[in-house]
């Protein structure tokens, strides 16, 4: 059996009996959304429709201040409304196409007299509902507006979540450059009164050019639904600041993929070709899928499963596992074993396990062992095998599909060493994570980035890693207000392959002070990238033998005691990207990736570029920390006992 090993050395966490109930108990924050079975897969399915849906984010709706304040100048030229309309058409070039993002103004209708107070109060007017992203039309409406009236902030969030879905993530943007003047009800009121409805809603502000009192209000707002507050001093910044926030409102983890549907034997499992897909699993059950593997070639299979947010699971009970078989093409099983454990599955983890299949690389040489080696249709049976309390009976999972062809020359033999972190003296460049894989954020080369993560959220980050380069990376979690349990939350950083399969990971306890991951080590890091890394002495440099995005995961999991006023987190990763650029093997036939079918072969994912936008449908997965028992060590003891997490370097 092979399975995934803990990979760190050292102790982890070593606190009183608080951490142990803050891993016995947590809170519900988002639920994962049912999905319907998929249509019966027929026997040759093709590669994903890049016509398809892609990755789906959170709705959100934008309010944008058009009082009479707004005509004031702006610092950085022109009056302010004019700053905020320049800000938000950014922010609309810079939306993903599949987000749903709508827009609602106030001020608009009426002036600031005292006369006309008690319209004003209530002038809130929906412009574009959160439907699908219509640029011209949002552009319109914002150019179209006219400053002229009150302040009605909290009447203007009370609309802004009307217009949004009754379930499931949902986010505002909310820019003022004032304080609420149609108070009572005060913004920070109306805000907990949201929050108190179990509206798993998010408010994020951005006070433009304001005072203490505004910003005050305005933190406080965001900070009761567990969202950000940030400052913009003039419209320059505000051009900054808006796109960023707006996309971290838009982070939402949603499973993509074509429709597979795995067979209950491997009689007749649906043959994939490389690709995404998604199918749904059940508790318990085994669920089959094959790939035609030609003569040396490799197959990589990754399975991904994100379980929901549950409340009140005992850390003892609070484990998911699955598992991945392999077998020949009469059904014999090939003795390939891959499985993979998820710990504190109630955080709303996701939990990934991937295999590598070479025996198609294999001669046969008429003995037993020919069933598993040779080219063929090998099938791949994906079990969930361990369930924790609370999860639903079914869960989306996703497969990722590849078929690397085979190589005339495989390149250098040997393994190029790890990266030293670097220092840098350059400012950090605000950078906005995704969801997920299909929506990470792209850090581009080495340098500083910067982010803000809410209690509860998966982030991910992406990396361009070209034949002969390598990574080195920390992640800095900077110190917020707040001691004790309410202000605890477990971090983690995980970093992956372009297969997804895990690489490294490392994990502390965030109490409120500065913490930075690894903690024991000066970064995570690769090896420089080779194809025969797959075959090297040390087992965790043969994950880097595939050129690609390489993924950095950001996990802030929701605190001890969640009221909903933990601040976010603002997250510090320092990258440096080395090595020099190699040719890389020969390949047989072109292929720029194995999870795109090779020359004239038709259908598939497209391959991986230098671009910034991630291929339709090829994005998966939020942060998943696969874990094997054996390797961590969970000691509870007593009302006045201690919780020792350690963990084993992979090796």
């Amino acid at each position: 059996m092979i399975s995934r090993e803990p990979r760190r050395a050292g102790l982890r966490a070593l606190l009183l009996v608080g951490v142990a109930a803050a891993l016995m108990a947590v809170p519900v924050l988002v639920p994962v959304p049912a999905v319907a079975a998929p249509q019966v897969a027929t026997s040759q399915v093709p590669g994903p429709d890049r016509s398809g849906p892609g990755p789906e984010f959170a709705p959100t709706m934008v309010v944008l201040d058009a009082s009479g304040s707004m005509t004031g100048p702006d610092p950085s030229g022109g009056t302010k409304m004019q700053a905020a309309q320049q800000a938000v058409h950014t922010m609309i070039d810079a939306t993903p196409d599949a987000a749903q993002v709508g827009l609602a103004v106030y001020g608009t209708q009426t002036g600031n007299s005292e006369a006309e107070r008690d319209r004003g109060c209530q002038d809130v007017s929906v412009l574009a509902p959160p439907s699908a992203l219509d640029r011209a039309a949002l552009t319109g409406a914002v150019d179209a507006m006219t400053p002229r009236g009150y302040t009605p902030i909290g009447q203007a969030l009370t609309v802004a979540a009307e217009q949004l879905p009754a379930e499931g993530p949902r986010s505002i943007v909310l820019v003022s450059d004032g304080e609420d003047t149609c108070a009572p009800p005060e913004p920070c009121d109306v805000a907990r009164d949201l929050a108190g409805q179990g509206l798993d809603l998010v408010v994020h502000a951005v006070g433009f050019g304001v005072d203490d009192t505004a910003r005050a209000q305005l933190s406080c707002a965001a900070q009761t639904t567990g969202g950000t507050y940030t400052d913009a001093l003039d419209g320059e910044a505000l051009s900054r600041v808006l796109p960023r926030i707006t996309a971290t409102a838009l982070r939402n983890y949603e499973p993509t993929g074509s429709p597979i549907a795995g067979a209950p034997a491997v009689d007749g499992a649906p043959v994939a070709a490389p690709g995404q897909y998604l199918d749904t699993l059940g508790q318990k059950e085994t669920r089959y899928y094959s790939v035609d593997v030609p003569a040396g070639a490799t197959a990589y299979v990754t399975a991904t499963v994100s379980y929901p947010r549950v409340p009140g699971v005992g850390v003892l009970d609070d484990f998911n596992g699955l598992n991945l078989r392999t077998y020949g093409e009469a059904g014999e099983d090939c003795n390939r074993f891959e499985a993979a454990q998820q710990s504190r599955s109630s955080d709303g983890a996701t939990l990934t396990v991937a295999t590598t299949w070479a025996g198609a690389t294999e001669e046969r040489t008429g003995g037993g062992s020919d069933r598993c080696k040779g080219p063929g249709r090998y099938t791949f049976g994906l079990t969930w095998n361990r369930v924790s309390e609370g999860v639903p009976a079914r869960l989306p999972v996703e497969l990722l599909v590849g078929v690397e062809q085979p190589v005339t020359d495989p390149g250098p033999v040997e393994v190029l060493p790890a990266p030293t972190l670097a220092a840098t003296e350059a400012a950090p460049a605000p950078v906005a994570g995704g969801g997920s894989f299909a929506t990470a954020g792209v850090l581009d080369g080495s340098g500083s980035y910067t982010d803000t993560v809410r209690r509860g959220e998966f982030v991910f980050y992406r990396v361009r890693l070209d034949w002969g380069r390598s990574l080195a990376y920390r992640v800095r979690f900077a110190a917020t207000p707040g001691r004790g349990l309410a202000n605890l939350s477990p971090v983690r950083t995980t970093l992956y392959a372009p297969t997804r399969e895990e690489i490294d990971t490392d994990f502390a306890s965030y109490t409120g002070r500065d913490t930075v991951l690894p903690s024991n080590d000066p970064a995570l890091t690769t090896v420089g990238v080779r194809y025969l890394n797959r075959e090297a002495d040390v087992r965790s440099a043969r994950s880097q033998s595939l050129p690609g995005w390489y993924y950095i995961g950001v996990q802030v999991s929701p605190a001890h005691e969640d009221d909903g006023r933990a601040a976010p987190l603002p997250v510090r990763i320092d990258l440096t990207v080395a090595g020099d650029p190699e040719p890389g093997p020969v390949h047989a036939t072109d292929q720029d990736t194995p999870f795109e079918p090779a020359a004239g072969t038709g259908g598939g994912l497209p391959a991986a570029s230098g671009t910034d936008e991630p291929a339709a449908g090829s994005g998966t997965v939020a942060l998943g920390t696969p874990v094997v028992v054996a390797g961590l060590v969970l000691l509870v003891v007593g009302a006045g006992g201690l919780v020792v997490l350690r963990r084993r370097r992979r090796g």
